[in-house]
């Protein structure tokens, strides 16, 4: 009874996905195949029939949504008890070590998370310190840099110190000694330090190694290099992973993902069993045509030809614009129609390459009267004033928070300027110190005038006073007080305009903070909090509530992965556009680019429409375009070619 319960309503690749024996198995997963339903029931085999243990099983993926669904699913197929099994993104569970390990990873236990952000201001302000021309060595840059060494799992003393990188490479040295001084850690250290934890440490290696017999891997193709050695390091020898990806979705190689993570696994791992899973559920069968004509012209990919029992459904339409005004134009009129037949507008999008490509269509949005919604914007823990609490809270949390610190020793203004900050950033880097400490000198030294030294003293003793006021006090408590006796109330309360939207979400952050579910012993709830204020990185992932939302979605392509819609138009579809100019004369980059536009094509459940214009403006100047090569490619059978609106 248990073997038909796992394996009900699954077809026949699935469910020998599912069943197969515990050895080193890759499931080539074609887009909209129910590969996530693959993940729920493969685990509920490795407990109910294989008889592993719940602690025996880590299961990975890249959302925080994806987990929460991966969670409850599991949840209503198993009866059992599985608190002790990890189901995280890489960061989470990475993250998860090092709490545990603080003390050998060489890390204080209340050690605190960078968002990119704070990473940016943080590398910002050491640059200015190092007296380095801020317009030649930009912030930016110089965090990418970091950032993409770490995922190739590279310390400063692993990299060459050739002239081009020698001062990107003196940043990165600079950066990773003031962030272990004051005990900080970014997204790509956090799993690059478990890593070398790892390594350096074989018997909490080998814990880990024995514990965890049973591993799976989501979305395997957009692993990059450190997430990679992670997984085969956990692994080594007698680890079973069970590796899920589709290498033709593989669209995150600008943020250092490797399709080729997939080809090397089974090189790492020759006995590997190749499940291919081809029957989509999602699109009509011209829509997949369309999909698997386009993608046949990429040369690294393993291969697979997704199909359905759909029907043919309707041809996939190509409009050719005058410009992007008309190409605007003609797709909300397409929707105004749908919406006389349909009376709604909902389950539809318009996706595009660029996020600047949306300002046109919105204009025509708004001048037809047509509701919508830009997938993306701005996370709830990104917004100003719930950042200005995090702040203090980790300020409460670590005073050698410097970042915390700069942020928030003028918020709400109280004296302090921009030039005594410099003479504490300044000082505290000539003596090697924190921010507080330098501070706590300076006002010891009487070298600062009266006004300015009243001013820290006060700053000072508002932080001591918090401490001490909120020191074993319940979260929401602690954070209510913070938000009053900080001023930020009062501040936000007062300011025009915005008033009522960040009151609301002061409020909100309280709520929050009330119904936050601690789960980690090794931490206190506040910091736990500031952990999952920083880990929830996809906050604005576009969930389930949208569906009750009668709008049309906005997003780029990029955005859109995951998800399925009705109908789709895709716009933009130019050379130079998609594929973007950068791609262009690299074969690699250009067959990401031809992934990236299949992703977008395997959105569309039942009509798919694609458009391109013959002029576009851009930078001030019109430019003539040529459609992209991509439409060329498309087969001929499965499309219809719409030269206006009246037409359709």
């Amino acid at each position: 009874m248990k073997i038909l319960k796992i394996l009900e309503g699954l077809n026949d690749k699935q469910r020998a996905a599912v069943s197969a024996p515990r050895s080193n198995l890759l499931v080539l997963a074609g887009a909209g195949s129910g590969k996530t339903r693959i993940l729920v029931h493969r685990i509920a085999w490795l407990l109910l029939i294989d008889k592993c243990l719940p602690s025996s099983i880590l299961a990975v993926t890249f959302t925080n949504k994806a987990v929460t669904e991966i969670r409850n699913r599991v949840d209503k197929l198993v009866n059992l008890s599985k608190d002790k099994m990890w189901i995280g993104t890489f960061h989470s569970l990475a993250h998860r070590i090092l709490r545990i390990h603080h003390i050998e990873a060489n890390l204080p236990k209340n050690f605190q998370i960078l968002d990119n952000e704070d990473q940016l201001r943080f590398i910002k302000s050491l640059i200015k310190n190092m007296n380095f021309d801020e317009k030649k060595w930009s912030a930016n840059k110089a965090m990418w840099y970091i950032n993409n060494k770490k995922d190739e799992g590279l310390r400063p003393k692993n990299v060459s110190n050739n002239f081009i990188e020698k001062n990107w490479l003196h940043i990165y040295k600079e950066y990773q000694e003031a962030c272990d001084r004051i005990g900080l850690v970014d997204f790509a250290e956090i799993i690059l330090r478990s890593y070398e934890l790892w390594l350096n440490r074989p018997d909490i290696l080998g814990y880990y190694q024995n514990r965890f017999n049973n591993i799976l891997v989501d979305e395997f193709q957009d692993t990059n290099c450190i997430q990679y050695e992670w997984t085969r390091i956990l692994a080594g020898n007698k680890g079973k992973v069970i590796i899920v990806g589709d290498d033709d979705q593989s669209i995150y190689g600008w943020r250092g993902a490797k399709v080729k993570n997939i080809q090397k696994f089974l090189t790492d791992y020759p006995k590997t069993e190749i499940i291919r899973l081809e029957q989509n559920y999602r699109s009509t069968n011209k829509i997949l045509q369309t999909a698997n004509t386009l993608i046949a012209n990429n040369s690294i990919r393993m291969g697979k030809k997704l199909w359905t029992n759909r029907t043919d459904g309707a041809p996939v339409s190509i409009y050719k614009a005058i410009n992007e005004l008309d190409e605007a134009n003609f797709v909300t009129n397409c929707i105004k129609k749908l919406q006389k037949e349909r009376n709604k507008f909902l389950d539809c999008a318009i996706l595009y390459r660029s996020n600047a490509q949306s300002r046109i269509l919105e204009d025509a949005l708004l001048y037809k009267k047509i509701p919508y919604r830009i997938y993306g914007g701005m996370k709830f823990f990104e917004r100003k004033e719930i950042k200005d609490v995090i702040a203090y809270l980790r300020i409460i949390n670590n005073k050698n928070d410097d970042i915390a610190f700069e942020r928030i020793i003028n918020t709400p203004q109280r004296g302090i300027g921009e030039r005594t900050v410099s003479i504490i950033r300044e000082f505290a880097q000539k003596e090697k110190l924190t921010l507080w400490n330098s501070t706590n000198n300076l006002i010891k030294s009487k070298l600062l005038t009266k006004r300015v030294t009243a001013s820290l003293e006060y700053f000072i003793k508002l932080i001591t006073n918090l401490i001490k006021k909120t020191i074993g006090l319940p979260l929401y408590i602690q954070t209510d007080i913070v938000i009053k006796d900080s001023g930020l109330w009062s501040m936000y309360e007062q300011e025009i305009g915005k008033s009522y939207d960040r009151i609301e979400n002061l409020k909100e952050l309280v709520n929050a903070t009330q119904q936050f579910n601690c789960k980690d012993n090794n931490l206190t709830p506040l910091q736990e909090f500031l952990s999952y204020s920083v880990l929830e990185e996809d906050k604005n992932q576009l969930d389930d509530t949208w569906k009750n939302n009668n709008v049309v979605q906005l997003m780029t392509i990029h955005a859109a992965k995951g998800l399925e819609f009705s109908e789709v138009f895709i716009v933009g579809m130019e050379e130079g556009m998609l594929p973007s100019r950068m791609s262009m004369y690299e074969n690699i980059k250009l067959e990401e680019e031809r992934r990236l536009t299949y992703v977008g094509i395997t959105r569309a459940m039942f009509k798919l429409t694609l458009t391109y214009a013959t002029t576009r403006r851009l930078y001030g100047k019109e430019i003539n375009c040529q459609p992209s090569r991509f439409i060329k490619e498309l087969p001929f059978n499965c499309i219809e070619k719409i030269y206006s609106y009246k037409n359709k």
